[in-house]
């Protein structure tokens, strides 16, 4: 945990917009030294001149009245050596890559490890956590600063405070609101309109344009639709947030209501409204020997969102997904045709030709795909501690985050896709003693339930003890437990009775139907509307022990070591207790006499070294807790299916595990500068790092006389280097007015060093000297202008138009991930009047954009529309033609090429806010103290070469992408 603080020498500590500061009593009217004070989680302090972490906090301020369902978005361009992509723009979606120096493993998910007050969480928790209640976050990045985290910190530690009342202060009230629009970001594949539509099909000789003139396409006068208004809609956002503080002497409160309200630009299908509660109580003593603290988070959530979201099976689906839509519609097909799933049936049946497909996904606007979620959380702890002597110090701090969640998906019976499946159900079946044709009723509907209890528990003794007037000693020991108990239940009810049927009200299910088989004696029975039901249960937990030690010697050198003993229930034997450790020093090289007249508030010099184990070598799917994914690794087990009614089946071997699977490791070393000049109007860091994993879980071989070639093991390096760096300056600081500006940036090599066995084929693989993931394509060179066929490089570097995949794929060096990354931005104020702009980068990410070779793609003329530039194609008469001939043979290699292999680096503007604090002369002799009105937008614009809608979503392949939202709003915050 990293949680900066301004800390006078006497006082009442409390946090004010960026900066934490201390009040002093109204007699204290002496000057006082203002030191900058790191929590370090685990109730570990430092002053900033000790502290030898690698960390960041962002602080409450940047949080504050943002549109997002995530705090996390908010991330985005603030730390150095953090990456943050929201992968999907559906309200409420977990989809949010969190990277800190780069990828770290190949088989596990990449998220942080999160901490909530200290207690251990996992990003769904973060959709249910009201971002105005944040304090800070703190992006834990070097050994020095996430070892103490052990087994759970592999990939890095964002540490959450959430707000707390202060001693002796009034009673204080805050109403925080905002309301504003969604809008849909634009793309630039250029799409046809109508005639440019019937042109192209006319130079392909396909589709209702094949058989018009150039005089009919001309005079066109039909339909010219523009399927991105029928497919998108802007949607709305509302927030209200009420909160109250106060403190005495030996108590203080502070809680918290919420309320928000999202809908998405996909109508009638996205949406997310959340409640929430929270009430933070912390006290004291008489004698201030014990403290104590509680707190309560209480949260409820509803979301409906497209099937998609989830469900990666239907991503590539033209008449289940509606994302395809805005693409896909011809422009000379009127929308609307047909009001219900039945007229579309009756019309079209299952044939798709000429693009009917369009109806269908337009049949999914009308809310026939009912996709709901309810999210119930309880997040609580207790902290407990009391001072044994004036130098030891016992506490422990327990707490519950607990989940219920119930999930409702259904094709309603009058739904297209329903009623044509059923169409295809028809079976003989025998009734009234003769045979007859049944078509079963359409529709499904799919019930689940969720219950996930975490428990962790923290004790520790701590001691710290001034020896003289130079030395200072601090130690440790501490014990963490965390147990997880998750259960899920689900069913699934086919056969919908479209007059009694309701989404979610268990009503409308038609009774399970039996035949005798019509024609075979001993012929299994025909069987419709059969219930089937599921249920899962899974039980993990970690253990740790550890011990701290830390010296100073006279504020200006420091050492600080860590052993941690952790234990898992994922591995066996030996292999489920790991020991992991770290080491690190400082020179606060500012406090020298040479450096007396030097000009520094503050030079401090730091390194680290530490290793850090990974546990979680399964990746999760987004926003799941990583403790419940591979729960069986390591022993082989036998199972048994279910058969006709539900009875068992036979049993079978599950397949070959290994039993000697175990941690990855990482060893990370680090090299720090921080500084501070120019009476603090200058600060910044600068890190260097190396950060390499060890016994990678990846593919190892096995002897052929086992059935298998290949099994999950131990083995391989990888890499990650980089150098990051921060800057702030102070231009302005006035009574009234205040200028500010900040950069960050960060630069991450990665590079497999040793694989046992490497990927020989595909167009994404691993391979040993290149970065993880890596895009291995042949180079697109353009068109023949003998024949127009498309032009390729092979492995030898001569132009070709035919592809062999096994040798012509050849290295990129380019993968998904960006190697630069970073943020900058302003703040500035004068006399009330604010102005604030952050602006976040990524740089040398290439991802293959599906999206647009569908676009490309002659043989969908007709079918799906395409871009304009496809009037640019090949033709004996074009022979400088930019694209292909719309009858090219050697398309087909297009998807073993760079064709589609684009860069999407991006410059964002994240958000922006204009506003006035109104005067308190102007409030006076009201009950209000304190007045802010703002106008302020989020995802404003993009500078990028991307073409599709938004490059920020990490993903290889771009073909379906739910894009993120830009936002506009208008809100106030009163207190009072």
């Amino acid at each position: 945990m990293n949680v900066k603080l301004r800390v006078l020498s006497t006082g009442v500590l409390f946090f004010l917009g960026q900066a934490v500061t201390a009040q002093q009593t109204a007699s204290d009217t002496t000057a006082t030294e203002i030191k900058e004070v790191v929590v370090l989680g685990y109730n570990r302090t430092a002053t900033k001149p000790k502290d030898v972490t690698a960390s960041t906090t962002i602080s409450a301020e940047k949080f504050e009245n943002r549109p997002t369902t995530s705090f996390l978005n908010s991330l985005q361009g603030e730390a150095p050596g953090l990456t943050v992509n929201a992968s999907s723009g559906q309200p409420g979606s977990g989809k949010i890559d969190m990277i800190i120096r780069g990828v770290g493993s190949l088989s596990a998910g990449t998220e942080p490890l999160y901490v909530i007050d200290g207690i251990i969480s996992n990003a769904t928790q973060f959709r249910n956590l009201n971002d105005s209640d944040i304090e800070s976050a703190s992006i834990l990045r070097d050994a020095a600063a996430t070892s103490i985290y052990g087994n759970r910190a592999a990939n890095g530690v964002v540490v959450i405070r959430t707000k707390t009342g202060r001693y002796n202060s009034p009673m204080k009230f805050s109403y925080n609101m905002s309301t504003g629009i969604n809008l849909l970001p634009e793309n630039d594949y250029r799409l046809n309109d109508a005639r440019q539509a019937l042109r192209l099909e006319q130079m392909a000789g396909k589709g209702i344009g094949a058989g018009m003139s150039d005089a009919d396409i001309a005079n066109y006068a039909g339909p010219d639709t523009n399927w991105r208004k029928v497919f998108y809609n802007p949607g709305f956002t509302q927030r209200h947030d009420l909160s109250l503080s106060v403190g005495g002497e030996k108590v203080n409160l502070y809680s918290s209501l919420g309320y928000l309200d999202v809908t998405g630009n996909v109508p009638a299908t996205s949406d997310f409204k959340r409640f929430t509660f929270r009430n933070n109580l912390n006290g004291k003593s008489d004698n201030d020997r014990f403290t104590y603290g509680a707190q309560v988070a209480l949260s409820y959530s509803r979301r409906h969102q497209l099937d998609e979201e989830t469900n990666t099976a239907i991503r590539n689906n033209s008449i289940q997904n509606p994302l395809h839509g805005a693409n896909a519609g011809l422009p000379y097909i009127e929308p609307g045709r047909y009001n219900s799933g039945w007229d579309l049936f009756n019309a079209i049946g299952t044939n798709f030709d000429g693009g009917n497909n369009i109806f269908v996904l337009e049949d999914i606007l009308k809310n026939t795909i009912p996709n709901r979620r309810n999210e119930t959380g309880i997040l609580t702890n207790i902290n407990l501690s009391y001072k044994l002597t004036d130098d030891l110090v016992l506490t422990n701090k327990s707490g519950i985050d607990y989940k219920y969640s119930e999930t409702n998906f259904a094709r309603a019976p009058w739904n297209y896709l329903a009623i044509a499946t059923a169409s295809g159900q028809t079976a003989t079946i025998w009734q009234n003693d003769q045979a007859v044709s049944f078509t079963p009723k359409p529709g499904i509907e799919d019930m689940a339930k969720n219950n996930e209890f975490n428990f962790n528990s923290i004790t520790s003794l701590q001691y710290s003890k001034l020896f003289g007037e130079k030395h200072t000693v601090s130690a440790g020991l501490y014990m963490d437990y965390l147990k997880v108990h998750y259960s899920s239940t689900s069913q699934r009810r086919t056969g919908l009775d479209d007059r009694t049927w309701v989404f979610g009200a268990g009503t409308g299910y038609l009774a399970p139907l039996y035949s005798p088989h019509p024609t075979v004696a001993q012929g299994a029975p025909i069987t419709y509307y059969i219930p089937s039901a599921g249920a899962n249960k899974v039980t993990a937990g970690a253990l740790a022990y550890f011990a701290t030690l830390d010296y100073d010697f006279d504020d200006k050198y420091g050492l600080n070591g860590l052993i941690r003993r952790d234990g898992s229930y994922r591995f066996l034997d030996d292999n489920k207790w790991a020991t992991f450790w770290s080491i690190a020093g400082r020179w606060n090289i500012d406090k020298e006499d040479f450096m007396s007249e030097s000009g520094f508030d503050m030079l401090k010099l730091r390194a680290s070294y530490g290793s850090m184990g990974n546990q979680n070598i399964i990746a999760v799917t987004a926003g799941n807790n990583p403790m419940l994914a591979g729960t069986n690794l390591v022993r082989e087990v036998y199972l048994t299916g279910n058969g006709y009614d539900n009875l068992p089946g036979s049993i079978g071997f599950g397949g070959l595990t290994n039993p000697y699977v175990q941690w990855e490791v990482i060893n990370q070393a680090n090299i720090g500068l921080d500084f501070s000049l120019l009476n603090r109007r200058l600060e910044g860091n600068i890190d260097v790092y190396d950060k390499t994993t060890d016994k990678l879980y990846n593919d190892i071989n096995l002897s052929a006389v086992t059935g298998s070639y290949i099994i999950k093991g131990n083995n391989g390096e990888l890499q990650n280097r980089g150098i990051e760096g921060l800057l702030k300056y102070t231009a302005v600081r006035t009574q009234d007015a205040r200028v500010s500006v900040y950069a960050n940036a960060s630069y991450n090599k990665n590079k497999i060093l040793s694989l046992e066995v490497e990927d020989r084929n595909g167009t994404v693989r691993n391979v040993v000297g290149g970065p993880a993931f890596q895009w291995f394509l042949a180079p697109y060179i353009g068109v023949n202008p003998d024949n127009g066929n498309a032009l390729f490089l092979d492995a030898n570097g001569n132009p070709t138009e035919i592809l062999n995949p096994d040798t012509d794929q050849i290295a990129t060096g380019k993968n998904m991930y960006p190697v630069w990354s970073g943020g900058f931005g302003f703040n500035s104020e004068y006399k009330g009047f604010f102005l604030d702009a952050h602006f976040s980068f990524q740089q040398g990410a290439w991802k293959y954009d599906n999206a647009m070779a569908w676009l490309y793609d002659p043989t969908s003329i007709g079918e799906w529309n395409q871009s304009s530039d496809m009037l640019d194609a090949w033709s004996p008469s074009n022979l400088g033609g930019t694209q292909p001939s719309l009858s090219a043979t050697n398309l087909t290699y297009d998807g073993y090429s760079d064709r589609f292999l684009k860069d999407a680096s991006f410059i964002r503007l994240k958000n922006v806010s204009i506003g006035y604090n109104i005067p308190k002369s102007a409030l006076s002799g009201t009950f209000v103290k304190s007045m802010k009105v703002f106008v302020q937008a989020e995802n404003l614009y993009t500078w990028t070469k991307w073409r599709g809608y938004d490059p920020e979503p990490n993903f290889s392949y771009s073909l379906s992408v739910y894009p993120n939202m830009k936002t506009v709003s208008f809100g106030m915050n009163v207190e009072f």
